[in-house]
């Protein structure tokens, strides 16, 4: 029977042949080994005894937290009103009539974090992912931080469903070229700026060479059978798939993934 041994790791007899993570030592099927689950590892008992205990767990946040508790507040005012000023007809009254779609934004903004959340889930082991992160000193919050060996991932969730991201130049030949961004037809180009800033801050808050990278990523969106990703002011517009592809195929540039991600969740505490 497996013994915990912590929030990580779970002494146990291996079904499977495997390789001590740490000493390098082959570790036959049904050994006495501790699995790691973080990191889908194994190491010997040995090494067990004579390694550190292992830090605090990181705290990856929740996808979506802040945008949910805002949907469900104005979601409960609405229905308190309505009960209030008709005591009789109330229940009829919200049970014939939907929220506003300035309320309903919320709930399809966390919708769509979450998503994203769950698409995360497939980065390779060695990246951290922190979610909704607030951003001290204002009411925003940065959707997603990704951190890996290639550097740090900015994510703006954005869910516009049916709708077509595409870029947009205008200007030229005796004027500056301008790209902007083009959702559905309609001018996007202050999402663009958004995640832009958020990733400024990012790289302000570490303060070192780390790179810092923005993407603003479309769930549920229309890009057409021949869409492809694309990039405006240096900002990555994409979808999950595709980002969670470019992540893992970042080129390793040597960043302590741990260590990053401490700081950042510091910097930017859970929403």
């Amino acid at each position: 029977m497996a013994a915990e041994l912590g929030p990580r790791d779970t002494r146990m007899r291996l079904r499977y042949a495997g390789t001590c993570r740490l000493c390098g030592r082959a570790l036959p099927a049904g050994t006495d080994a501790v699995y790691e689950r973080d990191r889908r590892t194994v190491r010997c008992l040995e090494c067990a005894l004579d390694e550190p205990p292992a830090p605090e767990t990181l705290e990856p946040g929740t996808a979506g937290a802040s945008a949910r508790r805002e949907y469900e507040r104005r979601h409960r005012r609405r229905e308190e009103r309505i009960r209030t000023a008709h005591p009789k007809l109330g229940g009829l009254i919200l049970a014939l009539s939907d929220d506003p779609q300035s309320t309903q934004a919320w709930a399809r903004g966390a919708m769509g974090e979450e998503l994203l959340a769950r698409r995360l889930q497939d980065l390779p082991t060695s990246a951290r992912a922190l979610h909704d992160r607030r951003i001290p000193r204002t009411r925003a919050n940065i959707d997603h931080i990704v951190v890996s060996p290639g550097g740090v991932w900015v994510i703006d969730a954005k869910r516009y469903k049916g709708r077509r991201p595409s870029r947009e130049a205008t200007g030229g030949v005796f004027g500056p070229r301008i790209q902007t961004l083009r959702i559905g037809g309609r001018d996007g180009t202050a999402l663009v700026d958004g995640v832009r800033k958020q990733a400024a801050l990012v790289a302000a808050a570490l303060g070192d060479a780390t790179p810092v990278a923005a993407a603003l990523c479309f769930l549920e969106a229309d890009w057409g059978f021949f869409g492809s990703p694309f990039s405006i002011s240096e900002v990555l517009v994409t979808w999950p798939v595709r980002l969670v592809k470019r992540i893992a195929e970042s080129a390793d540039v040597g960043v302590d993934v741990d260590a990053v991600a401490a700081r950042l969740a510091a910097a930017f505490p859970a929403a």
